[in-house]
């Protein structure tokens, strides 16, 4: 093939890889956050706040990146603070890419934990506490445990969800070859300027990693019944 060579493809690769590994991380740690809190706390207006952290799951990626705009633009709340007291800004960097694959992927993590909080049998907290346990000793040492097939399972949905963002990454991060394209983004690219044999080979490695990735966590939570 000779539109294109082996660093056409890993740049991109290994750069959704990088931004990948990064967002899993800080969805997995939002979702568990936010997941004990809201199986935790009954309040009102629980539903509406279970709605807003799900709803990145469910929105149009262009309007997902659009809120990141407004907020973490030039001229946004966060952005503008941003660039006026530490001269940085999100947009068009690697750490835009990461936070838009965050957001993004924060619900599969959410959901999926929320619900492993939710059928833990409450015994287990109250014995641990009983024992003199602190509630963050109990969280650590009985909650997380138990509850580590759905942390497992949200953790990879995301990962697998990550390495296709596409409309968010794009509006906040831009598609800059080596910088901030990504795998999909060089997908995108390459079908638009008709590199047919690039798509081919970028679909077939975004494919067989994602396949890997969903096929290991399988293997895994098969593993805890064993």
């Amino acid at each position: 093939m000779d539109t294109f060579d082996w660093d056409s493809i890993r740049h991109p690769l290994f750069l959704t890889l990088k931004v990948t590994f990064f967002s899993t991380f800080f969805a997995a740690l939002l979702g568990i956050f936010f997941a004990y809190w809201m199986s935790k706390l009954r309040f009102f207006g629980r539903a509406f706040a279970d709605a807003i952290l799900t709803l990145p799951m469910v929105l149009p990626p262009t309007v997902l990146g659009y809120y990141l705009l407004v907020v973490f633009g030039k001229k946004g709340v966060l952005g503008h603070f941003l660039v006026e007291q530490f001269q940085y800004s999100i947009l068009f960097n690697l750490h835009g890419a990461i936070l838009a694959s965050t957001i993004v992927s924060f619900p599969l993590v959410y959901r999926s934990v929320k619900a492993a909080f939710e059928d833990l049998d409450p015994e287990y907290e109250e014995i641990a506490l009983t024992l003199g346990k602190s509630k963050w000793e109990t969280f650590l040492t009985v909650i997380l445990p138990l509850s580590w097939r759905g942390i497992l399972a949200g953790s990879m949905m995301a990962y697998a969800r990550g390495m296709g963002e596409f409309g968010a990454t794009l509006m906040i991060a831009g598609n800059i070859p080596e910088k901030t394209q990504t795998i999909a983004l060089a997908i995108y690219d390459s079908v638009q300027s008709g590199k047919d044999e690039f798509s081919v080979v970028l679909v077939f490695v975004a494919s067989i990693t994602c396949v890997l990735v969903l096929t290991i966590s399988g293997i895994l939570l098969k593993k805890s019944h064993w």
